[in-house]
């Protein structure tokens, strides 16, 4: 099949459509309505725990919610607060969730991965971050090359947190950037400084951290071509090992913080696709390397090494380089995974926290995978991580569809393909979720009557 002529600018407009990140499939809000019961929960929990705990071990993920600050353009789930007692019920809540999990495991779990997020998670002072993630990891144990992680805004973060985090066994931190411009920062209520931002970077370089994430956003309000070249000028000053530079998620029907501007102070597509191209050019310039969606790391790097020799894995914490059938996610709004099925937790605090207080699981909804849903999310991730998917002649008549709608990407010069594969091209990369949506059966005959995706773009 010959490609069409067609321009970067008519690519953007013909492509830049609503759509899913991917980190799971079925995504969110195509998981079956039908509710699904701890005790089946449960089951699927036991199951994979069972079946990969010796070898693979698990991932934990810990949503920790709290804010001081709003930052408007935050689509997380968070909760502004200044009052710091709210830190203690809720590592009592999460404590005690973590508890009925291990009354399913039965001995002890092997945890090769684990990630706070949030929100701030260095919301919790030092003391308590000590106390929860002691008795976390008190009934655990870790793998020899286990991952720990956590996400840190500069302007709530010092060294002593960083010190006690370092003792319990993190090794890696990923620190909010967003924009260096004072421009930008004000209208998304973030001022801070590069000064503050290095002095993260120094404080934890110095205590021993190996590998440190610079997250950047293109898209942005006010943002221009002038502000992302002077942060990213500023990033590189700092080296992290890896960079997530990342397009800005435009959801106010999701965020109302979103509503403090409006989309005339947004970017227009043609143009915020230009920041994207002129900072990955800056980066690889630097010597960073694309990996997967809107990442870029190191050669040295553990991400690119994965991506390398085909390990790089996608779930709901994003790249990482391994794969555990459990994903266990304790606190309010984070979601578990079996490999079988998935669960999100209740999202709001207070109710969070009084289900798991009366010894109830705070399952808000969750969905269990069929056969066809786990052969699709295969190759779903395959594209998100390696750019390219192959099937048996046995299964193809379950992407006959897909092949159908990959049809124009491929006379675009965005793809090619075959009865039993798919090969995204180089061009094709900034549209490798636009690709995935071809692929996603779920998405096709369910299609949203309200907006659910962020632009693909």
């Amino acid at each position: 099949m010959t490609a069409q002529v067609t321009t970067p600018t008519e690519l953007l407009a013909k492509y830049d459509v609503p759509s899913p990140r991917y980190t799971s499939y079925p995504t969110v809000p195509f998981w079956d309505e039908k509710p699904l019961t701890e005790a089946a929960w449960m089951l699927h929990v036991k199951q994979a725990f069972d079946k990969t705990n010796d070898t693979d071990g698990i991932s934990v993920y810990m949503h920790l919610p709290f804010c001081e600050k709003l930052c408007t353009y935050c689509g997380c789930n968070k909760r502004i607060t200044k009052n710091h007692a709210v830190e203690e019920p809720y590592i009592v809540a999460i404590l005690k969730e973590w508890e009925r999990y291990l009354q399913v495991f039965g001995r002890r779990p092997r945890i090769t991965e684990l990630h706070l997020g949030g929100g701030t998670p260095t919301f919790f002072g030092a003391e308590n971050l000590k106390l929860m993630l002691g008795k976390l990891l008190e009934k655990a144990e870790l793998a020899p090359d286990a991952a720990l992680s956590i996400e840190v805004h500069p302007n709530a973060t010092n060294a002593e947190q960083l010190q006690v985090l370092y003792d319990l066994g993190f090794r890696r931190l990923s620190v909010g950037i967003q924009d260096f411009d004072i421009k930008v920062q004000f209208v998304i209520n973030r001022i801070q400084t590069f000064e503050k931002t290095k002095e993260i970077f120094d404080a934890a370089r110095e205590i021993g951290y190996t590998s440190i994430n610079g997250d950047i956003i293109y898209g942005l309000p006010m943002q221009t071509a002038d502000s992302v070249r002077h942060t990213i000028e500023r990033v590189k000053e700092l080296r992290p090992e890896r960079i997530a530079f990342y397009s800005y998620a435009h959801v106010p029907w999701k965020s109302k913080a979103q509503r403090r501007y409006s989309e005339a102070d947004l970017p227009e597509p043609s143009v915020k696709r230009g920041l994207y191209e002129m900072g990955r050019a800056m980066l690889e310039e630097a010597g960073y390397v694309e990996i997967g969606l809107d990442h870029f790391a190191l050669p040295t790097d553990e991400l690119y090494l994965a991506a390398q020799n085909g390990a790089l894995h996608r779930n709901f914490m994003g790249y990482t380089p391994r794969h555990t059938e459990l994903l266990i996610g304790l606190g309010c709004s984070s979601i578990s995974d079996t490999g079988t099925a998935f669960m999100q937790n209740i999202k709001d605090v207070e109710p969070y926290e009084a289900a798991v207080e009366m010894g109830i699981l705070p399952i808000l909804k969750g969905h269990e995978l069929t056969a066809e849903d786990r052969l699709i999310r295969q190759h779903i991730t395959n594209l998100m991580c390696q750019f390219k998917t192959e099937w048996d002649e046995a299964v193809a008549p379950y992407f006959v569809d897909a092949l159908v709608r990959l049809q124009p990407l491929a006379e675009d010069g965005l793809v090619e393909y075959s009865n039993t594969g798919i090969q995204i091209l180089p061009a094709g990369h900034p549209f490798v979720r636009n690709i995935a949506m071809c692929l996603d059966a779920r998405l096709w005959s369910q299609q949203p009557t309200t907006p659910v995706f962020s632009k693909s773009v």
